[in-house]
């Protein structure tokens, strides 16, 4: 922290160096000063805490992927983890570098804002403050961070009873960044849905999250039907941009494709773990 405070946008933190050292590799990012967290003591574990998983920044992505508390206490990101690049890059990246290097189409991030999910921010002259995962992605590779804050801690509400999840995704190839993708954690009460949570990524700067579809799916039975309306809802939620890779009404199409897949799978789920 304090060489943070001394160097301020001249420094990088390096924890996994899954995504920095591309960004150096292709000339994108050039700071004077690299400080090194895989020595720092204290910011790898996986913990409850008060209604919340506690996940330290530099723990593993391979490591939250593999964890029975993280498969029982917040499935949904369990379910995202084995999607994110391939093997070797779990192996080294971190939760906390995923979530502060803010891509617009990494899984991590969508379920930080599908949950609700909070960050703690650390200064040696401020100390710490938690900044809700809604108001941390501010754009592009942005986030809410101070030049001499680094992100220590994201804490994940623990899911409900009768919570099922799902994260589906499309990419040209295993192991690529989603060209779009939606995550869903639907909770069922008493045969009908009492609480949705819908985010899609690749679709604009930041996760989005798609209240509208949310609200549509509210009281209503989980029959498939059901889901067409709140689908369409979620790509009319955003404009998703045109590349090489796929044009804007694509984008709009695969929206309404992964989110009722997922509205399918996440309701199916609690029927089979009762």
């Amino acid at each position: 922290m304090a060489l943070l405070a001394e160097h301020g946008d001249d420094a990088k933190l390096l924890a996994g160096g899954q995504s920095l050292v591309p960004l150096l590799a292709l000339r994108l990012a050039s700071p004077s000063v690299l400080i090194d967290l895989g020595s720092v003591p204290g910011l790898d574990y996986i913990r409850g805490d008060d209604g919340h998983l506690a996940i330290g920044a530099m723990t593993r992505e391979r490591t939250v992927e593999r964890s029975d508390l993280v498969k029982s206490s917040v499935p949904l990101l369990s379910e995202a983890m084995p999607l994110i690049g391939h093997l070797a890059i779990r192996n080294r990246g971190t939760l906390g570098g995923s979530t502060a290097h803010a891509d617009p189409s990494a899984e991590i991030p969508a379920v930080a804002v599908a949950l609700d999910a909070q960050v703690t921010a650390t200064s040696s002259k401020r100390g710490e403050r938690t900044i809700p995962a809604s108001q941390f992605f501010q754009g592009f590779f942005t986030t809410a961070l101070e030049p001499d804050e680094a992100l220590t801690q994201v804490r994940f509400p623990v899911a409900g009873p009768g919570t099922g999840v799902a994260f589906e995704e499309a990419t040209r190839r295993h192991g690529d960044f989603a060209m779009v993708a939606a995550a869903a954690a639907v909770r069922i009460d008493d045969g009908r849905i009492g609480d949705a949570r819908i985010v899609t990524i690749g679709v604009s700067d930041v996760p989005v999250r798609c209240r509208e579809a949310e609200q549509a799916l509210i009281g209503v039975e989980p029959l498939a039907s059901a889901f067409e309306e709140p689908s369409s809802l979620a790509a009319s939620a955003c404009d998703p941009p045109s590349d090489l890779h796929g044009t804007s009404a694509y984008r709009k199409h695969l929206i309404r494709v992964l989110v009722r897949r997922a509205l399918e799978k996440s309701t199916r789920r609690p029927k089979e773990q009762t």
